[in-house]
């Protein structure tokens, strides 16, 4: 049990990592514009974008903070209190905020030395970051559900919130989900996307088949103010997986993934016809719009179903920071997996 809950750990973050980085050379390309460059099949392999081929995007970036903002909970002893999980995962990311260059208006932002990730050179670099998530975290307040600072439903709270759905610990990753995502992202499709995911994929982490994860997920996202929308591109998604065979034309009338519902729903259309790990995360990015982003959450939802095996081995030797992904991947296991701390509420 304990092995391929580790396997399944890393799975969703190399997974995730491996579909940002196929889709980073093609995001924002028209599906016309990436056949013309690749061929009638389109991106099919690590290309180069703006860094090497197999480089990843600030969406794995901040997936990464957001592990090492969990981590940091749990050893600086915030679990169970859900305040205290969410400003240390705040202060996970106006770490990163910092490694962008930035500076955060934010009290907590001169006292954000923890962590190790700061000292990684490739995580220490602007790749492609969102203007939602800066302008949030320069921010002198934390966005909350509650009280939000806009009104943003873009998809920078989904594509980072693999981790949350990881730790087991966590008795409620719904909720966190969407209290992590609304630190930047106000609108209610922007964070209830969030908790979609992360339930989705703790359903994945315990074995769960994957309509029988998206039906918990549906059924937690039914309780919630102003869920119609997000619920809307989830069942969209979920019925063009039952009616046709898998097709990049499916993928592009759900959106162009710029919005969290979209991207969650592009995800859940590939991870749900796909044969495979890699079928499904080309069929992620193999569309015009936020390619990375989709082939991110596609890869974390695949990786988290099928384990790190499932990855072709020449994609997860190539992609970038494979050894500080297994690294985080094994501290998440540590600290919220097993033994486990008292559960988040």
């Amino acid at each position: 049990m304990s092995e391929d809950l580790r396997r399944r750990i890393r799975g969703a973050l190399l997974g995730g990592a491996v579909g940002d980085a196929l889709g980073a050379p093609v995001e924002g390309a028209s599906l016309a514009e990436i056949r013309a460059r690749f061929g009638p099949e389109g991106v099919r392999d690590f290309a180069p974008g703006r860094v090497r081929p197999g480089a990843i995007t600030d969406d794995t970036q901040m997936t990464l903070f957001t592990a090492e903002g969990l981590v940091l909970a749990v050893r600086g002893g915030a679990f169970p209190e859900h305040s205290g999980v969410v400003r240390t995962v705040h202060r996970a990311y106006l770490r990163w905020l910092g490694t962008q260059g930035e500076q955060s208006r934010h009290p907590s932002f001169e006292r954000t030395a923890e962590g190790w990730l700061c000292e990684i050179p490739a995580l220490d670099e602007r790749r492609g970051p969102g203007r939602t998530c800066l302008s949030a975290l320069r921010s002198d307040r934390m966005g909350r559900t509650q009280q939000p600072l806009n009104a943003s439903k873009g998809c920078g709270g989904v594509m980072r919130i693999a981790p949350v759905g990881l730790g087991l610990a966590i008795a409620d990753p719904f909720r966190l989900g969407c209290e992590i995502a609304a630190l930047t992202h106000g609108h209610p499709s922007g964070y209830l996307a969030a908790g979609v995911q992360a339930l989705v994929i703790r359903e994945l982490l315990q074995g769960a088949a994957l309509p029988d994860a998206i039906a918990e997920g549906l059924g937690e996202l039914r309780r919630r103010p102003a869920h119609e929308e997000c619920l809307g591109a989830i069942e969209a998604a979920l019925s063009l997986a039952r009616e046709a065979r898998p097709s990049t034309a499916a993928v592009e009338s759900l959106g162009k993934g710029w919005l969290a519902e979209e991207a969650l729903a592009i995800a859940l259309y590939c991870s749900l016809v796909a044969a495979d790990f890699a079928a499904g995360v080309r069929l992620a990015v193999n569309h015009g719009g936020d390619s990375d982003s989709t082939g991110a959450i596609a890869g974390n939802l695949l990786g988290a179903r099928l384990g790190e095996e499932a990855i072709p081995g020449a994609w997860r030797e190539a992609v970038e920071l494979r050894d500080v992904i297994e690294r985080i991947a094994e501290e998440l296991y540590e600290c919220l997996v097993a033994p486990g701390p008292p559960a988040y509420e």
